[in-house]
């Protein structure tokens, strides 16, 4: 075979070979935007503001982490947030939910002591200490304190992970996003919320025990007794 006859051979070939990775390619990107496209399906009906979200008994509110033993920025507007939805008559009780794993590291008591000062009834929070991620605050919340109905409270790039995750736990939930500036920590929650689609969907879609499960609390329903 001469020279051009090999070059009609292999033409087609390697279009054939583009082709495949164009397709390759497509079919990523659809995998790798699939999770993200499932949270804003599950969520976007379910976020509101505070002054327009459906009254619930209780607000759940994620950690966000601790300074010096005191809420982050992003973690304290949580916490106002939730303390607004409880002097609106929104909610009932704040559920605060976040890592405790280790004695020196207590963002259950910082946010307790945050909604405190800001006039919430200590009476009125309860602390789950076993919030270690997203998934495991959604359905300890469900599980351990019996929680039917919540509204989440976190920033808006988390929302709805929280919400649909929620919703997947069995909590019926709506979201309340917090606005923030567009600063690095911003934009690093936003590029973190890509990657964890992924696993969220899996957690949605597999179901798993959380980190730690334990037995039923009842301080959520001594709350609302409390509340009348």
């Amino acid at each position: 075979m001469g020279f051009r006859g090999r070059l009609r051979t292999l033409v087609p070939d390697t279009r054939r070979k583009q082709r495949r990775l164009v397709q390759g390619a497509a079919l990523g990107c659809v995998l790798a935007l699939a999770p993200a496209t499932w949270m804003h399906a599950a969520a976007d009906s379910r976020l509101r503001a505070v002054a327009d979200v459906p009254a619930r008994e209780v607000a759940v509110v994620f950690g966000a982490g601790l300074w010096k033993g005191r809420p982050t920025p992003y973690l304290a507007h949580r916490l106002d947030t939730a303390a607004a939805l409880y002097r609106d008559g929104k909610v009932k009780v704040v559920l605060v939910t976040g890592d405790n794993s280790r004695a020196e590291y207590d963002e259950p008591d910082a946010m307790r002591a945050y909604l405190t000062e800001r006039g919430v009834p200590d009476a009125r929070i309860v602390s789950d200490y076993a919030g270690f991620d997203t998934w495991d605050s959604c359905v300890r919340a469900k599980k351990i304190f019996g929680v039917d109905r919540a509204v989440l409270v976190t920033q808006g790039f988390h929302i709805r992970r929280a919400v649909a995750l929620c919703q997947a736990a069995g909590v019926e939930s709506y979201g309340v996003g917090v606005a923030e500036p567009h600063d690095s920590v911003w934009y690093y929650g936003g590029v973190r919320e890509l990657a964890a689609a992924g696993k969220a969907a899996l957690d949605a879609a597999f179901q798993p025990d959380p980190t730690f499960l334990g037995r039923q609390e009842s301080g959520v329903h001594e709350a609302l007794a409390s509340a009348g």
